[in-house]
């Protein structure tokens, strides 16, 4: 490869949006679904931002025809999409009854992606564990039922769709799980030490014993794939970790010496899947409540990912002290949220050092940017994915182009492409490139979404399915390989100039 960015990406660049299945589905007690920790939590006072649930979400499990249709006019090659552990095994246990019309559903939306030649890349678990696990026996804090549980769990699914899925993620974001969820309490279950947030929970402890549980289930499941399924379903399996770059605050002795390019939400579960251990750092800091490997999980877990599935957002500013902690503004745009800033140097930093630490290729499975003001015209979002798309073409090595896929989030402010339920925030930050009206249900695409369809047409070698784009005013969906679309109440409605007052923030 030449020391110039690259002409074009290959052909076989895999692009397109990702959601989760509670964040998009609704239709939380429809066909047999049973309840997930999200579906009570959600609905605690306080736990969301401004007091919603999942019970509609996007209302996908009702509007997916649609949905698929919308994805299919963006061109998009792939779709990142969970499916839920409790619409396929209600109670969710290794011995509880299948539902079978869960299974159907997920079966006739992989048709219905495959139909349209989008590729179906499936995430087993996306945070919404079957409350009656959780119930049953503390769910991921219990070793020995969990990961028994979640391979069961695993087996359906590559039994039920693995003839037609071949890339296959296991776990999203295993630190969010542990920390959010058991450490600082802001997710379900919403355990934590803060008695204030959570009547229960010990966040000096448990926090750890769920990542390790997290990973051995992770491995185990991977390990069923690769010898009963992936000699004759020939797919590929691995997990997705999130991680910002970070980088100084400033030249301090201090600042530099607390600095660190690969925080312990990485280095955690990349070092032992990839390399076979846990970090020195976390060893040293958290002693006896690290959990330790046995010799046999540690074969298991060594290896268990085919690749490096990235989740990153922004970077993080690097400072001593703990209390004076720098915002990030100085990095660039700020977001709705206040973690994120633009800041595309740090995108492909941490792209280069994935690279060279852990030497395989990389699907970037979520990226995106929530504007502070939310409006048709996202100029903000824009500029972000002009900064990351172009970074997806920088030469990181002399032999091989390590970027494999490229996932936004979301669909819409819906699903990745579209605006959604984004978990404690609720419905107040929008990430999607198509603006979902979460009263009419109606999908409106932004700018980012013309820009990242032109952007992949212009930048993919030829081979790539090709695509007009988000249809022109005022053209709406009119079909789907299925039947007619019915437009009529709550359906898409694309294209269409919005009233000045859908411009304001959310």
């Amino acid at each position: 490869m030449s020391s110039a960015a690259v002409a074009k990406l290959p052909k076989d660049f895999i692009w397109g949006f990702a959601t989760a299945s509670f964040q998009v589905e609704g239709s939380t007690n429809v066909d047999g679904r049973g309840k997930s920790i999200w579906d009570d939590f959600s609905k605690q006072p306080g736990k969301t931002l401004d007091g919603r649930d999942g019970d509609v979400a996007t209302d996908s499990y009702r509007l997916w025809k649609e949905d698929i249709a919308l994805l299919a006019q963006y061109g998009v090659k792939s779709y990142r999409f969970s499916i839920s552990w409790s619409r396929i095994i209600p109670l969710g246990g290794r011995n509880d009854p299948l539902n079978a019309k869960g299974i159907q559903f997920y079966s006739n939306f992989i048709d219905a992606l495959l139909e349209h030649e989008i590729v179906p890349f499936v995430t087993l678990y996306h945070w919404d564990l079957p409350q009656a696990l959780y119930d049953r026996y503390g769910g991921w804090l219990n070793k020995d039922e969990i990961v028994q549980d979640y391979v069961r769990y695993a087996r359906v699914c590559f039994e039920a769709f693995g003839d037609r899925v071949r890339h296959w993620i296991t776990m999203n974001e295993p630190w969010c799980i542990s920390i959010l969820g058991y450490g600082r309490g802001v997710f379900a279950p919403g355990r934590s030490s803060d008695r204030v947030r959570s009547p229960e929970g010990n966040s000096s402890t448990e926090p750890w014993i769920v990542g390790h549980n997290v990973i051995l289930s992770h491995a185990y499941a991977v390990k069923l794939y690769r010898e009963e399924y992936k000699p004759t379903q020939k797919g590929q399996i691995g997990v997705t970790l999130n991680g910002d770059w970070t980088i100084p605050y400033d030249n301090s002795p201090q600042s530099m010496h607390a600095f660190d390019p690969i925080l312990y939400c990485q280095g955690w579960f990349a070092d032992p899947i990839y390399l076979g251990h846990y970090p020195d750092y976390m060893k040293q800091m958290l002693r006896d409540r690290l959990p330790e490997f046995t010799p046999e999980e540690l074969i298991v877990v060594k290896g268990s990912s085919d690749f490096y599935g990235m989740n990153t957002y922004t970077t993080n500013l690097c400072k001593a002290g703990g209390h004076d902690e720098p915002d990030g503004t100085q990095l660039g745009k700020q977001a709705h949220c206040s973690w994120l800033q633009d800041y595309p140097q740090g995108f492909r930093d941490l792209l280069n050092y994935l690279w060279k630490r852990y030497k395989l290729p990389i699907y970037v499975t979520e990226n995106g940017f929530a504007p502070v003001k939310e409006a048709l015209q996202d100029h903000d979002r824009v500029n972000y994915f002009k900064g990351t798309t172009m970074a997806l073409k920088a030469p990181f090595s002399k032999t091989a182009l390590i970027v494999r896929a490229y996932f936004p989030w979301s669909r819409y402010s819906l699903l990745a492409s579209l605006d959604n339920f984004e978990w404690a925030d609720g419905y107040t930050t929008r990430f999607g490139v198509t603006y979902v009206d979460y009263e009419t249900q109606m999908r409106y695409p932004k700018d980012s979404a013309n820009f990242l369809v032109k952007w992949f047409g212009d930048n993919i070698e030829s081979g790539e399915k090709l695509t007009n784009g988000p249809p022109a005013l005022p053209q709406k969906v009119a079909k789907y390989s299925g039947g007619r679309l019915s437009l009529v109440g709550r359906r898409i409605v694309q294209g269409l100039k919005l009233d000045s007052w859908l411009f304001g923030s959310d």
